[in-house]
Order: C-alpha cells, then sequence, then structure tokens
C-alpha cells in the first residue's frame, strides 16, 4: 500500500495551516521534510494533490478527495489507539445494551449521563428489545449486557444475573369496549371474542416467546409496548399491560381493570451478561442500574 497515515498527517496538515512551511511547523519537521513526504505521495499515487501556482498550497480535486476520505481514516486510527489504550486499563471501547421494551429510556438517561461523567471514552450503544429479546440479543452477541430481561434463563444459556425487580400485570381496556362492562372475572369465552393486542418478540437465534392471548383469539401484533398501549386506549383490542405502564391511564379512565379467568403473575426482571465479560463499564452499569431509586419506583408501580 503506497499510501501512509504518515502522508494523510501531512496533506491535512497543510490544508489545515495553510502552507507547507506552516504545517512543518505544526508537526515540528522542517519544510523540506513537508515537501518531499508530499512529492512521494504524488509520484506513487501518479497525481498531482496541490497547485502550486498561487501563494496559498490549494488542493486539486484529487487532493480534496484524498483528505476528504483520509480524514475518516485519521481519525479511526485515533480512536483505535484510543480504544486500545483504554482495554489496557479495563474499559472497554464500547458497551452493548439490550433494554427491555418495559423499561423506559428517560429512566436510564441520567445513569448514562452519570457514567460519562465518571469515564466518556467507552461508547454506549443502546437496542430494544421485546419479551425474549434481551436475552437473545446476549445469545447472539448483538448485547453485552441486558436490562430487563424477563422471566427465566433460557434453557442452554450460560449467563450471569442480577435481580432488577417485579413487574406486575394488569388487564385493561378501554372504557368505551363491550368488555368493560360485563360482569367480572371475564370468562374465557368472552375474552376468545375479543381481539387481543400483542408485542412481537425480537429474538433472531432463541425461540420466540408470546403471551396475553388464548388459542383462537384474533390478534393484532405490534412492535412495541407504547404501540400495544395507544391501540389498547383506541379501543382496538384488550390485553394485560405492566401496571407501571399503566397506572396513569387507569387514574385518568383512559383504561378500565377488568378481572379476568386468566391467571398472569408478576414477571421477575433480570440484569444480565455474559460470564466471560468482566469490564469496567459493563460492571459500573450493573452496579448503578441495579440500584438506581428512580428505576425502581417506576416498576414498583
Amino acid at each position: 500500500m503506497r499510501l501512509t497515515l504518515d502522508a494523510l498527517q501531512v496533506i491535512d496538515a497543510i490544508d489545515r495551516h495553510g502552507s507547507f512551511a506552516a504545517a512543518g511547523e505544526a508537526l515540528f519537521r522542517v519544510p523540506s521534510a513537508v515537501t518531499y513526504a508530499v512529492r512521494k505521495l504524488e509520484d506513487d499515487l501518479g497525481v498531482a494533490l496541490f497547485d502550486r501556482s498561487g501563494r496559498r498550497a490549494a488542493l486539486t480535486p484529487a487532493g480534496q478527495e484524498l483528505l476528504q476520505r483520509g480524514r475518516h481514516l485519521l481519525a479511526a486510527a485515533e480512536d483505535l489507539e484510543a480504544s486500545t489504550r483504554r482495554a489496557a486499563t479495563g474499559w472497554e471501547a464500547e458497551l452493548r445494551i439490550a433494554v427491555d421494551d418495559i423499561i423506559p429510556i428517560d429512566l436510564l438517561l441520567p445513569i448514562i449521563q452519570r457514567f460519562y461523567a465518571d469515564n466518556g471514552q467507552t461508547r454506549i450503544r443502546v437496542l430494544r428489545e421485546v419479551l425474549g429479546g434481551p436475552w437473545d440479543a446476549l445469545a447472539d452477541d448483538r448485547a453485552d449486557l441486558a436490562v430487563g430481561a424477563p422471566g427465566d434463563v433460557p434453557s442452554g444459556q450460560v449467563l450471569r444475573t442480577a435481580p432488577l425487580g417485579e413487574v406486575q400485570f394488569v388487564f385493561v381496556v378501554a372504557p368505551g369496549h363491550p368488555l368493560a362492562d360485563i360482569p367480572e372475572p371475564v370468562s374465557i369465552d368472552s375474552l376468545r371474542e375479543h381481539r387481543a393486542i400483542v408485542v412481537t418478540d425480537t429474538s433472531r437465534r432463541l425461540s420466540a416467546r408470546s403471551s396475553g392471548f388464548l388459542p383462537e383469539q384474533p390478534i393484532l401484533a405490534l412492535p412495541s409496548l407504547a404501540d400495544k398501549l395507544a391501540a389498547q386506549l383506541a379501543g382496538l383490542g384488550v390485553g394485560f399491560l405492566p401496571q407501571c405502564l399503566a397506572a396513569q391511564h387507569l387514574q385518568a379512565g383512559h383504561l378500565v381493570q377488568r378481572q379476568v379467568a386468566i391467571n398472569r403473575g408478576d414477571i421477575p426482571l433480570h440484569l444480565a451478561w455474559r460470564p466471560e465479560h468482566h469490564g469496567n463499564a459493563l460492571q459500573w452499569f450493573v452496579g448503578n442500574i441495579q440500584h438506581d431509586e428512580a428505576l425502581q419506583n417506576y416498576l414498583a408501580g
């Protein structure tokens, strides 16, 4: 390869500082060394990179193309150097966090903000997952940490977990829905006559999970709990919602809670990660999320 990062640094310095001499001062090199680096690169590539007819060194179209794309390489190289140094100290270059749809992102943002104040160098990538999706994201190596993974650890998966809390589910309908006024508990036969609103599992590798509807019951499948809530508020169907999500709408009278002939118990939520992952960023998030008071209060309803 004829193009080097050193040559790109020289081209970048000339463009930023306006002359070969100024670039030499910025790079702590004599002007002749800068001139040699440019001429060698031009000879190797077979193109002119600078128009030398004026008083100020000006990039040719070929030079502009080289520098525009070359700066991405310089930035990537700097990032690689920094991430390598961070790895030596135990801090990950990137932490991928799969968050269950039950957990509002708004509650995680203050935690992420505190993390940046402590260690702003690790990149954070947040993924949204539904039902078995947080477990699947770990199994499929899409995530390093799962937040709010529901239920039990999937069979065949070796993971470390920490309890996050429990979620209580309530069966709710819009006030104008036919099930809002019939005697309780609402029978299974009555439930089968009405559309259930469900969310779609985001699992790719593990078996998809489903809950909250009966065999032969018509369903409307939506991608998120927010969409499910909106559909039930609109009277498009019925179903179970996390009590923490439905509470304000029940208080406002926008939803009505009904007792039904289906028992859906509380579901435990977990933090989960692979046992071989010991990075500082992961351990920081496990400790801070598990003991975050605002998140605990929300899950408690």
